[in-house]
């Protein structure tokens, strides 16, 4: 027996009632799509006799068949379902179902003179949470095609296409039937837009634009366009087309994680196949996202990574930013602090042992164990609030906020590099040959200060060693920085980063610890200890100017250190063993700095291999092709796109250490080479900080080299992004991976 369909509606908008009322404390009315995006309707006539219905079924919710009907004007005929999937519904017990889309066909006969059919289509549907709408009744107007004279004069069916008289073909569809727009929330961080043109039809991509009007705090990232199907257009040439449905992902940047309410408004353009094409139009769609992980702070449109797991690759960062967010929160914050351990021994942090090491034991005074692990600890702090400080402000507002890169510019590292210079010939005992006496006692008693362990003096220290001698940036430090983005968490990111910053600093306290308790108390070792920091502290001049020096200079100036050396250790040793060594030491030292001169000379820039120039092989890093601006990469990345190539995107800086390991030990590599064949390979130099770079780091969320991207029809790749340093062979398995389509 059938119910009536005004019991039935009022059943069913009892039971919806019913059910949200019972289910308030698990579903958020907020979080139903609307029902013409849960249940996406649209028809068209395929023949006079025959048309077509479709619904498309967003995930998680179903159509029931025997809630499906549809009755016409103008048109006598019956509704052709398939069969559905057999279900035992809670409220009308056994019946069928059908999920992602229901396609229908209502076939009959037409009025001879008929050129549309009104159809009145009612349905009803559910979501998998125990939810059912309302049973719903739409009224669709649906043109005809216009029936064939020669079928009429000879008695047979109108038909469209071939005919007696050749390939004549109907009449132009209107606008909103050739072509259907649709989009429903894929997720709560994307859209996902369905194109259909009409058999015949066809819609160019790259005239294709879309926008998001009337939502507060969302923006649209790039659309991410399946293959399309290359066409000779008469009107535009060589382009490519979309003949079949196409559903196109477009990501969408958050500024807040609750659900938003918005209209997407897609302009496009599309021609019938051999027949006219169509003025751009507009149509506006009405979308609900529902809540979603804020977006990093990373510039208009832009590739941004959610920390929504679908399965697909995540990168170091991401997955260390999905760890502050998980259940075992308290275990990522540990994580960070052994993190800090690791990055203690990497070149970026391994400067500040012997500037920690000069304030404590540069003096050779003998402060003790307790007192060189107080002005460690002072010291380590420090650089620890500062790094956390750093850190949060760039994940608050964005890489422009990055303090470590406004403080990489000549005159703040020449400006540290003479400090140390300073502290150098206080160590040598120049200050009492060569200043006045009222400037020397000034400047000794500063000195003292310093080296002697005053308190103010290592916090200052270790404070401008964050912003100055490092870190580099590396995997922990971005992922607490883009959980910061993200969450908009300030307190609990800033507390991964200062553990993070702990555990850079807990070597330096041993260090610090060691250089208390070991000097001796009194004797000629009190002079020996201070010129040797004196020499550490000019090397540590010299590498914080081979940020800003050209290399050959560079090396020349490690030349003239060890030569320097050299003649002083020729100086040392009163015994006959302990002479034999410092000459011995000697030689060595001036063999070093001569292979740094003449290396120099040749235009060498490794102090390490300074001769590499002269003799042997020279290997060549990959040659990158550079750019400035967001405009250059826009522009490159469209010519890769049209090419079919990969793209890899290097940020790369002058005072940038990681970014020097990368090119001296992994670049220059050949089976590297080999795998980045065929890539598009740019490097953006963010030596300066101006305002096209930090427009070029905002647009992904970065806060500062060395960060390697990889693109692949014009869309990162962002689980293969790579953050600071990575061995040859593992960097080779990346670049693989980033080429495969």
């Amino acid at each position: 027996m059938t119910m009536p369909w005004k019991h039935a509606a009022k059943l069913s908008l009892a039971l919806l009632l019913g059910a949200l009322s019972w289910s308030a404390h698990a579903v958020d009315e907020k979080d139903l799509l609307p029902v013409d995006q849960a249940f996406a309707l649209e028809a068209q006539a395929t023949s006079r006799d025959a048309i077509a219905l479709t619904w498309k079924i967003a995930p998680g919710y179903y159509l029931y068949r025997h809630r499906t009907s549809v009755s016409a004007t103008g048109f006598d005929g019956t509704l052709e379902m398939p069969p559905g999937k057999h279900k035992r519904d809670e409220f009308f017990g056994d019946v069928e179902t059908y999920r992602t889309q229901l396609q229908a066909t209502f076939a009959g006969t037409a009025a001879a003179d008929a050129r549309t059919v009104t159809l009145k289509v009612k349905y009803q549907g559910c979501a998998d949470v125990g939810v059912c709408y309302p049973p719903q009744t739409r009224t669709l107007q649906v043109s005809l095609p216009s029936p064939s004279p020669v079928a009429g004069l000879l008695g047979a069916p109108a038909q469209q296409g071939p005919s007696l008289f050749g390939a004549a073909k109907g009449e132009p569809l209107p606008a909103e039937q050739a072509f259907n727009i649709e989009a429903i929330a894929d997720g709560g961080d994307a859209l996902l837009v369905r194109m259909t043109p009409a058999p015949g039809y066809y819609i160019y991509r790259d005239k294709t634009q879309m926008r998001i009007e009337e939502g507060d705090g969302i923006a649209l990232r790039a659309p991410q366009w399946p293959a399309g199907k290359q066409h000779r257009d008469e009107h535009f040439g060589e382009v490519v087309v979309y003949f079949d449905p196409v559903d196109v992902k477009v990501p969408v940047q958050r500024a807040h994680a609750g659900a938003v309410e918005g209209t997407l408004h897609v302009s496009f353009q599309g021609c019938q196949d051999g027949g006219i094409c169509y003025p751009v139009m507009t149509r506006a769609v009405p979308v609900s996202l529902p809540a979603g992980m804020v977006s990093a702070a990373n510039g208009d449109g832009v590739a941004g990574a959610a920390l929504a797991d679908d399965g697909a690759p995540i990168a170091e960062d991401q997955r260390l930013a999905r760890s502050l967010i998980g259940s075992k929160r308290t275990w990522a914050l540990a994580l960070f602090f052994v993190y800090g351990l690791g990055l203690a021994f990497t070149p970026c942090v391994l400067p500040m042992v012997p500037i920690l090491s000069g304030l404590i034991a540069g003096s050779g005074k003998r402060i003790g164990a307790a007192r060189g692990f107080s002005l460690s600890m002072v010291y380590v702090l420090s650089s620890a609030v500062v790094f956390t400080i750093a850190g949060v402000l760039a994940g608050m507002l964005g890489a422009a906020a990055n303090l470590q890169a406004w403080m990489q510019n000549v005159w703040v590292l020449g400006a540290f590099a003479a400090l140390f210079v300073l502290l150098a010939l206080s160590m040598f005992g120049v200050y009492e040959l060569q200043l006045p006496a009222a400037l020397r006692s000034r400047l000794g008693a500063a000195s003292d200060r310093q080296r002697g362990g005053s308190w103010w003096g290592v916090a200052a220290m270790g404070a401008l060693s964050a912003l100055i001698v490092g870190p580099c940036v590396a995997p922990p430090l971005m992922g607490a920085v883009l959980y910061i983005a993200q969450t908009r968490d300030p307190v609990f990111g800033g507390a991964a980063l200062f553990l993070l910053a702990l555990g850079m600093g807990a070597p330096l306290v041993a260090f610090g610890v060691a250089a208390g308790k070991g000097m001796p108390t009194s004797g000629p070792w009190m002079m020996t200890v201070q010129r040797v920091f004196g020499f550490v502290f000019l090397g540590l001049a010299i590498w914080m100017l081979s940020r800003v020096l050209p290399a050959a200079a560079t090396l020349a100036l490690w030349g003239l250190l060890a030569l320097g050396a050299a003649t002083w250790v020729f100086t040392l040793g009163v015994k006959p063993r302990t002479k034999l060594a410092a000459r011995f030491a000697s030689v060595v030292l001036g063999v070093v700095g001569a292979a740094q001169l003449l290396g120099a000379m040749a235009g060498g820039h490794d102090p390490l291999q300074p001769l590499s120039g002269i003799v042997g092989e020279k290997r060549e890093a990959v040659a990158f092709k550079r750019i400035k601006s967001v405009e250059d990469l826009d522009r490159e990345l469209a010519a890769a796109r049209a090419n079919d190539q990969p793209v890899m995107l290097d940020f790369y800086a002058d005072w940038c250490v990681s970014c020097k390991e990368m090119e001296k030990y992994v670049f220059t590599q050949p089976k590297v080479h080999e795998a980045l064949r065929g890539y598009v390979l740019l490097q953006a130099d963010v030596t300066a900080n101006d305002e096209a770079d930090q427009a070029l780091m905002q647009r992904f969320g970065i806060i500062g080299p060395p960060m390697s991207l990889f693109f692949r029809d014009g869309e990162e790749r962002r689980g293969l992004r790579l953050t600071g340093f990575e061995e040859a062979d593992k960097f080779v398995e990346r670049a693989r991976s980033g080429a495969a389509k």
